[in-house]
Formats: structure tokens, C-alpha cells, sequence
């Protein structure tokens, strides 16, 4: 990582504590990109929502004008001290004591009430089901917009701060917004990545690169126990992130636990596309999966792998199950996938948005450029969640002064990649037809994808809290495989679903005995399990991996000898 993704135009390097009251990295990381960033989302999308509200309301007068006189009797309950409007015990906008005072806590309490008469009024006007949704989304742009903690005048701890700094605190935050304006397309930066290294303190895992290709490198990382089983465990990451989420840090490294288990784990590594790769298809990608499947199985001398794949890597995976089933091909034995949302008509905050125009539009604009930048799709993300992803990185940037947390999933998620034209026209009309619950309406490799036909042992993990992939969307990987199933529900969010190391107190997962059509009668039968998934998949993956053998004293073999240390070239792109 480098110094460019960062807003720090001047000399200090003072920022909050990741524990802090005013800046929490812990809720960004819920928020972060994931597997269905490809519809896009345009300010045009959200003046036409609240074109649609305005609309509604116009429909509705006695609605609005019942709303707007209950809306004034709270405010000036509010005044008087007696209202009945309460500051979110998580809101952490007004968390800092000074919100305790009574001039402070009024100014706070009348705003939220205004915002929760927003999301009434969008109740009341008459919408229909998806233009409510798409209204309440942009009165959530306009309501966290409006926020007294955006402005000097309205923050008290940046009130606060300007005078025990003397004013330096708005001299150094005016820099970061210059930095910003300049450097960052007028977004807030959100993490400090100086401290970060790829393949120091993080993506760090001791292994080699023993194939590349111009898609792709193999990883195979060094065995830490004197056996291993003989089947191994090929990773496939997102096609929209860089890899290095599954193998962050030490101790929070899903490779680096899979290895203390005895697996032989391998791990694909795509390369950060440019125009010049403008057509790589998923057909590209799916016969590079059969490809480095292929270099795995050679070096293992094993007749089959298991896989892991992740977000829309999953998704690929399973169209690839699908055609090796239409083939007759036994390359791949067990799989898991983690938080794929197989079943896009699931309701998230991206696909409320998702409109054959808006998806016409966002191909259009790919295909002229060659490839969806990542910049593009870190600001789409930034405004499904603007409290988390922009305002509160507004007030610590700008009004406290300081610097961005460092925090080393934020600074992974900073490290965009980009995605081929080709690949993003294909996959986006994937989701927003939900192209994969239908048999045959996909092809891959010149096969028609029908996940009826993948038999693999299958384990499958949601995050409840996952408001990009709704955990029920990944349920469906139930329903529409014949393999054996076991489906975990985890207790967090979409990334922290996946950075989920043993030994957190507060880790939980749910899971179930049996599959029914309906994942709400699944969750009413699941039982609560303490700890990280990970542990089970790790027991479940065991069983399906083959018998003990010695382990390899080195890495790779003859025909595919390590040609560099890991983490490779290709997590180096920009």
C-alpha cells in the first residue's frame, strides 16, 4: 500500500482510537464492498426517489399535513423538555458528553425528530413496496445529510477541539478536504494504510507462487504441521477484491487457520484488470479455475480438490460445478461457500436500485472505459451506508482535524481492484435476473448452468447482519444444489462474517438440522452455537479431505516450481 490512498496533507499524525466514541472503524467494516456492486447507484436514482416520494405526498396531502402538525407538537414538546423522541443508544453521532447537556440534547433530539417524520411520511403517501424502499434510501441521504454533527457550529467536540488546538484542528481538516478534493474524488478517506505492508503484516502467510498466468497466480502456502490430509483446499476469492481479506493478519488469517488444520491450501490470486483485458468474460474465468484446479491436483498429486469461494467468487464456482456436472468431470469434491448470495431477488440496499436502465447504464459505462473502476464502486458502498462510510469520516477528517484510523480491513477494502467490461456486463445481468435460480438461463463454457445437477457436499455460510448479500439469499444454495448441505449463520456482518478468527467471547453462529424452502422456518429450528464458524467448517472440511500423509518439505513440483514468494505480483496491482 501507499501513501496516495490517504488524506493526510499535513503534519499530524494524531487520530482517534479504533475503541474511540467518535470514530469506530468496527462499523464501517459492515459495510464495506462485497459481492453484487455492479448495478451501480447514481444521485439521478435518488432524485428520482424522492421525485416518487414528493409524488405520493402530493397524493396524500392530509398524510403530510397530519405529519407535519405532529412533527411540530414533538418539536415544541421537545423545547419545552417533555418530548418523547430518544437518542439511539448506537448513535454514535452524539455519544460525546456534551450531547448530555440540555441545549445540546435539544438540538439533537429535534433533528431526530424531523428524520424519523422522513420515514412516516414515506410510509403514509401510498408507494408501492420498491418505490418505498428506494424513498426511504434517499430520505436516508437527505436526513444523514442534515445531521448537526456535519457542521462546526452544530459538534460540539469539534467546537471543543478548535479551541484547545487553537484553531490548528480546522487549518489541518481544510487540508485533508483540499487532499481529498484533489486526490480522493471528494470523498472522506477513510483508513490511514501507512501502516499496512503487503506481505509484512499483512496478506503475510509464508507460501510461494508456483503458476501465473495473465488472469491469475496459484499461491501454495507452506505447511505448519509435520502431516497433511492429500486432498487440498483450493481458495477462490471475489473477482471484485483483492484476496488479502482471507489472509489479513496474523491470528485473524483464514488461510493461516486453515493451514494449522493440515490442510494443503492453495489460493488463486486474480489479476487487477485494465482496458487492455476489457474482454475477459466469466467463461475467462471459469477456465482459469479449471486451469489452476488443474496445477493444484498436479503438484498434489491428488484426483480431485475441494474449494472455497467467496461473494461472487462463489458464484462463479457454482457455475463451473454445474458445467464439470454436464461433463462428467470430478475435479472438485467438497465445497464451501461464504456469504454468495445465489438468490439475488433477496431485498439489500444495493438491489432496490437494480433496474434493467440502471443496469443498461452502468454496462454502457464500463464498455466505454474497458473496465468498472474500483473508485466507482467504493463510492457506491460509501452511500448505502453514509453514516458509517462518509459523514462520520466528514466530522474526524475534517471538523476534529485528525487523521483516519488505521485499520487493516478498512485498508484492504481501500485497495480497489477493477473488473472487466465484458465480466461486469455479464455478471450484472446474472444478478438482476437472478439468472441462476432459473435452469438454463446462464451458459457457461457452452453448457447450460442448472445448480440441480451440482451434487458436491456443500457448506454454506450467511451473515445475519449482512445488509449486501441478505443471508437468506445464500440459504438458496440449499434449495437448488442435490449435494449434502450444512448451513451456518453467523452473527456478523459481511466481512466480519469471514474475519472471524477463534477466541472472540462475542463470535456466534447458528445451525440447523434440517433445510426447509422457507429460511425463516430454518432459523426458527436453528440452535445457537458459541464461537467462530470457522472451527466448524475446519472439522467439516477435515472429514472431506482426504487421508494424513507427510507433509511436502517443499513447495510446488517439477512442471510448476515456486517462481516467487508469496503474496505474489498480482496483489501488488493498481
Amino acid at each position: 500500500m501507499t501513501t496516495s490512498n490517504l488524506a493526510l496533507a499535513g503534519p499530524s499524525t494524531e487520530q482517534i482510537p479504533a475503541a474511540g466514541a467518535t470514530l469506530d472503524p468496527s462499523g464501517p467494516t459492515e459495510a464495506i464492498r462485497g459481492a453484487n456492486p455492479f448495478v451501480g447507484l447514481s444521485l439521478g436514482q435518488v432524485v428520482a426517489a424522492l421525485g416518487r416520494f414528493a409524488a405520493g405526498a402530493a397524493r396524500h396531502p392530509t398524510v403530510v399535513a397530519s405529519e407535519v402538525a405532529d412533527l411540530t407538537a414533538e418539536r415544541l414538546r421537545i423545547l419545552a423538555g417533555v418530548g418523547s423522541t430518544e437518542i439511539a443508544k448506537g448513535d454514535k453521532r452524539f455519544s460525546d458528553p456534551a450531547w448530555r447537556h440540555p441545549v445540546w440534547q435539544r438540538l439533537a433530539l429535534l433533528y431526530l425528530a424531523g428524520a424519523n417524520s422522513i420515514d412516516r411520511m414515506v410510509d403514509g403517501v401510498g408507494l408501492d413496496h420498491k418505490s418505498a424502499q428506494r424513498a426511504h434510501f434517499a430520505g436516508m441521504q437527505v436526513s444523514a445529510a442534515l445531521a448537526p454533527t456535519n457542521v462546526l457550529a452544530g459538534n460540539p467536540a469539534a467546537l471543543k477541539r478548535a479551541v484547545s488546538t487553537r484553531g490548528r484542528s480546522l487549518v489541518d481538516g481544510v487540508r485533508h478536504m483540499a487532499h481529498d478534493v484533489r486526490h480522493n474524488g471528494g470523498m472522506p478517506t477513510q483508513v490511514d494504510t501507512r501502516p499496512f505492508t503487503i506481505g509484512e503484516n499483512v496478506a503475510c502467510t509464508p507460501g510461494a507462487v508456483v503458476h501465473r498466468t495473465d488472469l491469475f497466480e496459484v499461491l501454495q502456502y507452506s505447511p505448519t504441521t509435520p502431516t497433511v490430509h492429500a486432498r487440498p483446499m483450493v481458495i477462490v476469492p471475489p473477482q471484485v477484491n483483492k484476496y488479502y481479506f482471507l489472509d489479513l493478519a496474523p491470528q485473524r488469517s483464514f488461510v493461516e487457520h486453515a493451514v494449522s488444520e493440515g490442510m494443503q491450501v492453495f489460493m488463486i490470486s486474480w489479476r487487477n484488470p485494465t482496458p487492455e483485458q476489457r474482454d475477459w468474460s466469466i467463461d475467462t474465468y471459469l477456465r482459469g479455475l479449471i486451469e489452476a484446479f488443474g496445477v493444484v491436483r498436479s503438484i498434489t498429486r491428488s484426483d480431485d480438490v475441494n474449494s472455497t469461494a467467496f461473494c461472487a467468487g462463489g458464484l462463479t464456482l457454482l457455475m463451473l460445478l454445474s458445467h464439470l456436472a454436464a461433463e462428467g468431470r470430478d475435479l472438485v469434491n467438497a465445497v464451501t461457500l461464504g456469504v454468495a448470495g445465489v438468490d439475488s431477488s433477496a431485498e439489500s440496499s444495493i438491489n432496490m436500485f437494480a433496474t434493467r436502465r440502471s443496469v443498461e447504464v452502468s454496462v454502457a459505462r464500463s464498455r466505454r472505459k474497458g473496465v468498472l473502476e474500483g473508485r466507482s464502486m467504493a463510492s457506491v458502498f460509501a452511500w448505502v451506508r453514509p453514516n458509517d462510510l462518509v459523514w462520520n469520516y466528514v466530522v474526524n477528517n475534517y471538523l476534529l482535524g485528525l487523521n483516519p484510523p488505521a485499520f487493516d480491513v478498512l485498508a484492504w477494502n481501500s485497495d480497489s481492484t477493477n473488473l472487466p467490461a465484458a465480466f461486469h456486463a455479464e455478471f450484472t445481468n446474472l444478478i438482476v435476473d437472478n439468472a441462476l435460480q432459473t435452469n438454463g438461463a446462464v451458459i457457461a463454457l457452452g453448457t447450460p448452468v442448472d445448480l440441480g445437477n451440482v451434487k458436491n457436499d456443500l457448506y454454506v455460510v450467511g451473515a445475519i447482519n449482512d445488509h449486501l448479500v441478505p443471508w437468506t439469499a445464500t440459504y438458496a444454495a440449499t434449495q437448488v444444489t442435490s449435494g449434502d448441505h450444512r448451513f451456518v449463520l453467523s452473527n456478523s456482518g459481511h466481512i466480519q462474517a469471514l474475519i472471524n478468527p477463534p477466541g472472540n467471547p462475542k463470535a456466534t453462529y447458528l445451525v440447523g438440522e434440517s433445510y426447509p424452502a422457507d429460511p425463516d422456518e430454518w432459523l426458527a429450528g436453528a440452535h445457537k452455537e458459541q464461537g467462530s464458524w470457522w472451527s466448524d467448517w475446519a472439522a467439516w472440511a477435515r472429514e472431506r479431505s482426504g487421508e494424513l500423509q507427510k507433509a511436502p518439505r517443499t513447495l510446488g513440483n517439477r512442471a510448476h516450481p515456486p517462481i516467487a514468494p508469496a503474496p505474489g505480483r498480482y496483489v501488488h496491482q493498481r
